[in-house]
């Protein structure tokens, strides 16, 4: 036993000792390679990095394996792996992504591949703008077999794939998002890679695909994506002739037309099919049902016609299906889906589908996305019902109007996330309903009754173009024991009345707040300023009234401001916060000068006061409006996003509607616009105001301005329409004004303008219409003429007065000498002319012509 426990003792202290070497072994801090070191810094210099992302890559740091993005090799301590992706953030306001904060300018690759046992390289997402690779890859370069650069949207990589086209070990290339439209030979480049796995090549713009290519020439290609490009040509026949390794093929959202191949491709191992927002055309044919591993299958948004084949049904290891808009026609029924008991997203409609299901049917699947446009019965299909794990449900566009059974909103409050009925014609009384679902889109239907009530998991609720009626108060003042995630809240164009109830301190979280249309009263109540998140705020059109409060510049966020049309007065004073980009308050009663406070408003790009009592001049301070002044104007989108539920992000335009160029437009973006007119301004303009360079329209219509248009006009080199009519200026029209080589609309009518009109097509291709109601005004396009062009024609006439007395005379002088030698020459010609035909014929023919040339 004692020389058992001994062994058993040594044994155990023998396993120990393993354990800690292995430990120790492995706690290991590895050290780099210092001549990966110092490419690695090499590289740094040349970019820019404004978030600090790169802050240790220092020669004071030692070990670059503990670098941000770097892996090294355990044993060797040779870098293999460089991942600098920059994380996707979006604004708070807008849908773009922010890219402030990722790496920028010069993306030397020559240096990277200097690291000779790199092997990954992700710079995705961030936005170099010039990448160098000098010479033929060396040997080192060769390991590379993971290269993602997409997303970097502002790059210029010209001749890109002839660099990489050398990469002969390379397996995975994302280049979306990068502009290759002069890469010509993009596809013979890339099957130049051998080892091609991947292919990610979305939204780069390429313009060929190659149609007649029978065949190319990949021999390991799995994934191939040519998404959102610019091609315009049939369906390409090498994309079918893949090898049967293929398996996902993804050419959705470009102008692909033609049809789809009537024989089998060799898809045997696709997964993937999506071709949608093309031109295809035909039948969806019967190969397509035979296609046993597919999982995806998008064919919407093209021309497809002909019934849905009961062949899609035996696609059992199909989660995705999506045919709708389409010209498909027919029936639908259970039959279209009896095998298909993995399917957990169906998106069907079109306006000559019919669905016909049994109403006791039980389907074999269980949803989690469900959409159906142009329903062409008034009753939902029995078997949503039976979907325990439908997450959105959308239903729009019903062809006759859609009943709800009081069930209907039991169902959807217990597990719909996403709900979409809108334009389905619906009549139901809202008053007593709860909507439960975190986004709720009831739209364009006949909703009556009073504003329903909303739990706290719903962030975006929309209701717009209904008849709900009554007041709002018992919405905005419902109390609940949770706080409220509403976001976003559009009640627009209904019958809504009453006061604006002081009660939205319950919902600070809101963004977007739209009450247009309506017929509500009153003053806007002091708790909208606890909404420090609101972007938007439209009580346009309404019959509210008094002072707008100073408390609202507490929305320190709110980008958007339409209070037009409705009665509200006093002056406009310092309650717009300085981050609003579009301020519209025409139409009210406002009065007094305009504030100084509107130039501080520098990222302003609209500014809408016509139509009420200001007066005074325009301030000169306007100068400081930044945002006015860009060249190239930006197109600031009015776009929001909000997330939702999983995978599915509500994005939504803000249409503010603008008098422009004499038509009403809604503009979802911002477009440079100053409107100022229908008021009591007065003075001269100041020459500030041409310093905003950016303009597109300018209105400064009926106000009571003086003076002199300033030559300096000419610096507003991006203006479309200017209307400067009904006012008291005078002198001439500024010969800078031809240099405006954008204008389109042009209203200088009803003033005291004098003098001649600029010449050349700018200012004279305007018709009368423009300049009418100036007397003192002259030259084209007016019929009145200048005195100084007078002239002109008094001396022509002299001129031909003149010529007119000098061929006169000669004529008299012809007609005398004609008298003179008819008596002795009259006997000799009158032989000759009435004995000779060829001369008498001769003869008369001069005559003629010496008249002629006399006269």
């Amino acid at each position: 036993m004692a020389t058992s426990s001994f062994f058993q003792y040594h044994i155990q202290i023998f396993l120990l000792s393993l354990l800690l070497c292995k430990i120790m072994c492995t706690s290991k801090i590895i050290q780099c390679d210092d001549k990966d070191k110092s490419t690695l810094l090499k590289f740094k210099y040349g970019i820019t990095d404004p978030s600090g992302v790169l802050s240790l890559w220092s020669i004071k740091e030692t070990n670059c394996c503990q670098w941000k993005g770097v892996h090294c090799d355990n044993i060797t301590g040779r870098v293999t792996k460089l991942n600098l992706h920059c994380p996707e953030i979006y604004s708070d306001y807008g849908h773009n992504l922010d890219k402030s904060q990722c790496l920028t300018g010069e993306l030397d690759m020559s240096c990277l591949f200097d690291l000779e046992f790199l092997s990954y390289l992700d710079l995705s997402n961030n936005d170099f703008n010039t990448i160098q690779y000098h010479g033929q890859c060396k040997n080192s370069s060769n390991n590379i077999y993971y290269l993602n650069l997409s997303d970097n949207d502002n790059l210029q990589a010209d001749n890109i794939l002839h660099w990489i086209s050398n990469l002969s070990f390379l397996h995975y290339l994302d280049l979306s998002g990068i502009n290759l439209q002069k890469e010509t030979n993009w596809l013979q480049l890339v099957t130049m890679l051998p080892s091609l796995s991947e292919l990610y090549l979305e939204d780069c713009r390429l313009q060929n695909i190659y149609p007649s290519l029978q065949y190319a020439n990949f021999t390991a290609l799995k994934v191939l994506d040519l998404s959102y490009n610019e091609f315009v040509s049939e369906l390409p026949s090498w994309v079918f002739n893949l090898s049967s390794s293929i398996s996902i093929v993804e050419l959705s959202n470009n102008f692909i037309h033609g049809q789809l191949p009537q024989t089998l491709p060799h898809f045997q191992s696709l997964e993937t099919l999506s071709l949608y927002n093309n031109d295809l055309n035909g039948l969806i044919p019967n190969w397509v049902g035979q296609l046993e591993q597919l999982k995806r299958l998008d064919l919407s948004d093209n021309s497809f016609s002909g019934s849905i084949s009961t062949s899609l049904g035996n696609l059992s290891s199909l989660t995705y299906l999506n045919l709708a808009f389409n010209g498909l026609t027919g029936i639908v029924s259970e039959q279209n889906f009896l095998s298909l008991s993995k399917l957990n997203h169906l998106v069907l409609g079109s306006q000559y589908l019919i669905f016909d299901f049994d109403s006791e049917w039980i389907p074999p699947f269980q949803l989690q996305f469900l959409e159906l446009t142009y329903l062409t019965s008034n009753k939902l299909p029995s078997w949503i019902y039976t979907q325990n794990s439908l997450t959105l449900l959308a239903i729009v566009n019903s062809r006759i109007p859609l009943e709800l059974p009081n069930k209907f909103w039991k169902f959807v409050s217990d597990q719909v996330e996403y709900l979409d009925l809108s334009n389905n014609s619906i009549n139901v009384d809202m008053s007593n309903v709860l909507l439960n679902s975190k986004v709720v889109v009831l739209g364009e239907n006949n909703l009556r009754g009073g504003v329903p009530q909303v739990s706290p998991n719903v962030t975006l609720l929309r209701l717009a173009n209904n008849f709900l009626s009554g007041s709002i108060s018992s919405f905005l003042c419902h109390k609940t024991k949770e706080k409220n995630n509403l976001k976003y809240v559009d009640i627009s164009h209904n019958l809504l009345s009453g006061e604006i109830s002081d009660c939205w301190m319950y919902w600070r979280s809101l963004l977007y707040v739209n009450l247009e249309s309506n017929n509500l009263v009153g003053k806007i109540p002091h708790s909208m300023s606890s909404l420090s998140n609101l972007i938007a705020l439209n009580l346009y059109n309404n019959m509210l009234s008094g002072e707008v409060p100073l408390s609202l510049k507490n929305c320190k966020k709110l980008r958007l401001l339409n209070l037009g049309e409705n009665e509200f007065s006093g002056a406009i004073s310092n309650w717009v916060g300085e981050s609003v980009i579009g301020l519209k308050l025409r139409s009210n009663q406002f009065s007094g000068n305009i504030s100084t406070t509107i130039c501080q408003l520098h990222s302003l790009k609209i500014l809408d006061l016509s139509n009420n009592r200001l007066s005074g001049p325009i301030p000169s301070c306007v100068r400081n409006m930044t945002g006015m002044i860009s060249k190239n104007e930006s197109f600031d989108s009015f776009d929001v996003t909000i997330p939702t539920i999983d995978h599915v992000n509500f994005e939504f335009n803000i249409n503010l509607m603008l008098l422009i160029k004499g038509i009403k437009l809604n503009y979802t973006h911002s477009i440079l616009v100053i409107d100022l007119s229908c008021n009591n301004l007065s003075e001269t303009l100041p020459s500030e105001l041409f310093m905003l360079t950016g303009l597109k329209s300018l209105n400064l219509s009926h106000n009571q301005f003086v003076g002199k248009i300033p030559q300096d006009i000419s610096k507003l080199i991006q203006l479309e329409s200017l209307d400067l009519s009904s006012n008291l200026f005078s002198g001439q029209i500024p010969e800078s004004m031809s240099a405006l080589s954008f204008l389109e609309v042009l209203n200088l009518s009803c003033n005291n303008f004098e003098g001649k009109i600029p010449s050349g097509t700018q200012l004279q291709g305007f018709t009368n219409l423009s300049y009418m109601g100036n007397p003192k005004l002259c030259g084209p396009p007016l019929t009145k003429i200048c005195p100084q062009d007078e002239k002109l024609p008094n001396e022509k006439q002299m001129k031909e007065d003149d010529d007119d007395n000098d061929n006169s005379q000669v004529r008299s002088w012809f007609y005398m000498g004609l008298g003179i030698g008819f008596a002795t020459s009259f006997w000799a010609v009158l032989i000759a002319v009435f004995f000779n035909r060829r001369f008498r014929n001769f003869y008369f023919k001069c005559l003629d012509r010496l008249y002629d040339m006399v006269i």
